[in-house]
């Protein structure tokens, strides 16, 4: 059972090396992609080189135009278990409709196949790897259902390459959520997340409306709002050296609107 703590308990956690079973443990990185052929390689070797005999890997790719889907179908044929099973496979979408269905069309698929926790993780770099056995650990160690890879608890930074308007803005944007939904996660808009299946299972995927990046901020509200304990593992940040971000306007006004709109829901279901 996962411990109820309150929606506002919020821990930050640290974890050593992984012991051995705990490395076999079910882990699927979900990693949406549209345009990332440049990017997609690198990433898929960096997770399958990390001491994680338990980890896989889904693409989720939206018919990228430059051929990331047909990239990471390729790729997927290298990657095999001691027993023969894939590491990697890809689903791949007819329709480029947000990241947010993107991740949760992948989060509930790698949950029906078995997994019992799922990673997002972007597929530009900009996610440290070599923290995810830390999260894992800090996950099996405390119970909780979510562990956030945090830029903003002591310890995590971010990329020199952001300047200090980025920076603001991006700090403004987390104070903002938090402060109108009433909680403490300090990086609530970020995207590295580890996920025990309980609590997607809990939270109902199909249930969640963001399209776009507000996505993590439903997902990780609704997690508190199921009463699970979330934790926060500092981790470096870098920005993206290929590619482009998906960022537009029609993401950043949904990002703006959507925290009011959880404030409105939570409170009309009291």
């Amino acid at each position: 059972m996962y411990q109820n703590p309150g929606a506002d308990d919020v821990a930050t956690g640290r974890a050593g090396a992984l012991p051995e079973t705990w490395g076999r443990t079910p882990l699927t990185v979900v990693m949406p992609t549209y345009n990332e052929a440049g990017n997609v390689p690198r990433m898929a070797e960096l997770l399958m080189d990390l001491d994680i005999p338990g980890l896989r890997l889904l693409i989720v790719d939206d018919s990228s135009p430059d051929g990331t889907g047909q990239i990471a179908e390729e790729l997927a044929q290298k990657f095999h278990a001691e027993d023969g099973t894939p590491r990697m496979s890809v689903m791949h979408r007819t329709a480029k409709d947000g990241l947010g269905r993107a991740y949760a069309a992948g989060m509930s698929k790698a949950v029906e196949d078995g997994a019992a926790y799922v990673l997002q993780m972007d597929a530009d770099g900009s996610h440290p790897e070599g923290k995810i056995a830390e999260m894992l650990g800090v996950a099996l160690s405390t119970d909780a259902g979510l562990v956030v890879g945090s830029r903003y608890v002591p310890g995590g930074t971010l990329s020199d390459a952001w300047g200090a308007h980025r920076k603001l803005l991006s700090r403004w944007a987390n104070a903002y959520a938090s402060t109108i939904l009433g909680t403490r996660v300090r990086d609530i808009t970020g995207g590295f997340n580890l996920w025990s299946a309980d609590a997607l299972r809990a939270i109902d995927l199909g249930s969640v409306g963001s399209a776009g990046y507000s996505f993590q901020v439903e997902m990780k509200y609704a997690a508190l709002r199921k009463g699970f304990q979330v934790m926060e593992v500092p981790i470096h940040f870098e920005d993206r050296t290929v590619g482009e971000s998906k960022m537009n306007l029609a993401v950043q006004l949904e990002s703006i609107a959507m925290p009011w709109k959880l404030r409105v829901r939570s409170r009309g279901r009291k």
